[in-house]
């Protein structure tokens, strides 16, 4: 009988088939792994994609460092693959673009470098056109800087001068103390005994005036609230003024009824008087005309006569011989 103690020593002693090629294999797949994982973080920062290449000039490159994003809206687009010094002493940033994202930048784009109170630097690029043409490859454009920090010193001169001003206006002698004075003294008199009208009067005296004047002026109101009534009862009542008007305008419309009827009749009777005219101017012409005729058949009667007269043995003295006309 085998004692179990011993066959495990003589197992695990026992060689293992194969260990170099086991480890050799495990090797190859580490490194295969490691190599797979780098190519796809390559891949996915865009490594292997065609890219075209910007030059942003700066007038220093504080915070700017190799591998950095340029980013559009939020999203990179790029990557800071080089800086260098230009013999003019500008700064020259050079910016892989992916081709895929070339068409965000335009001739109008334009670059900030910009560094905030918490975090590094960051390189934006703003496209303000995107009808604009595209930006070429190899193009230089400027960047405009951005530190939020060198604003601070400003900010803290202006908090210093805020609180100043502060400090100035709730001091005891100041003019916004001298207007809470003078507010609650305000208060204090509207709500004395005359109120906002004693305020305004200047004194209670003159308040009570004031309002005796006002009741008197009620009590007027009042009494000619009082006539107007009596007025109305008088005026327009079943026995006031404006019934016996109406009956009275009612009667002056019969009387004009009337004397329309009669003048109707007097019209009617000039208009026969007119006609009785005409037959009267036509009847006195006749009337002259005849006059006309008798005085003349009289002259020649007369002149007859007087030639008889004068004819023997009619003859004798014209003297004695006179014609009377009618």
């Amino acid at each position: 009988m085998t004692d179990p103690s011993t066959d495990g020593l003589e197992s695990i002693q026992r060689p293992v088939a194969h260990l170099r090629a086991k480890a050799t294999a495990l090797l190859l797949f580490t490194l295969a792994l490691i190599a797979g994982s780098a190519l796809y973080l390559l891949h996915a920062r865009g490594v292997f994609e065609p890219t075209q290449q910007l030059v942003l000039v700066a007038d220093d490159s504080e915070g700017v460092a190799v591998g950095m994003d340029m980013t559009f809206s939020g999203f990179p687009i790029g990557r800071v693959r080089h800086i260098g010094l230009a013999p003019d002493g500008n700064v020259h940033i050079t910016v892989d673009v992916a081709q895929r994202d070339a068409h965000w930048l335009r001739t109008s784009s334009v670059f900030t470098l910009v560094r905030g109170l918490v975090g590094g630097t960051a390189i934006k690029a703003y496209s303000g056109i995107l009808t604009d043409p595209p930006l070429p490859d190899g193009a230089m454009r400027p960047v405009l800087r951005g530190d939020a920090t060198a604003e601070i010193p400003q900010l803290m001169a202006t908090a210093r001068e805020l609180l100043g001003n502060l400090r100035a206006l709730t001091a005891q002698d100041s003019a916004l103390a001298a207007t809470a004075a003078n507010a609650q003294a305000l208060t204090e008199r509207l709500q004395g005994p005359g109120g906002a009208l004693g305020l305004l009067m200047g004194n209670e005296r003159d308040a009570r005036k004031v309002l005796a004047t006002l009741e008197r002026t009620n009590a007027l109101l009042a009494r000619l609230d009082g006539m107007a009534a009596k007025a109305d009862t008088q005026v327009f009542g079943a026995q006031g003024l404006l019934p016996e008007a109406q009956a009275a305008v009612a009667q002056l419309g019969g009387l004009l009824q009337d004397t329309r009827a009669s003048l109707r009749k007097v019209d009617a009777v000039l208009a026969e008087a007119q006609a009785v005219g005409a037959n009267v101017r036509a009847a006195s012409t006749d009337l002259g005309a005849l006059r006309a005729e008798v005085e003349a058949n009289l002259r020649k009667i007369d002149a007859l006569l007087n030639q008889v007269n004068r004819t023997w043995p009619f003859a004798r003295d014209p003297k004695d011989l006179e014609l009377t006309l009618p």
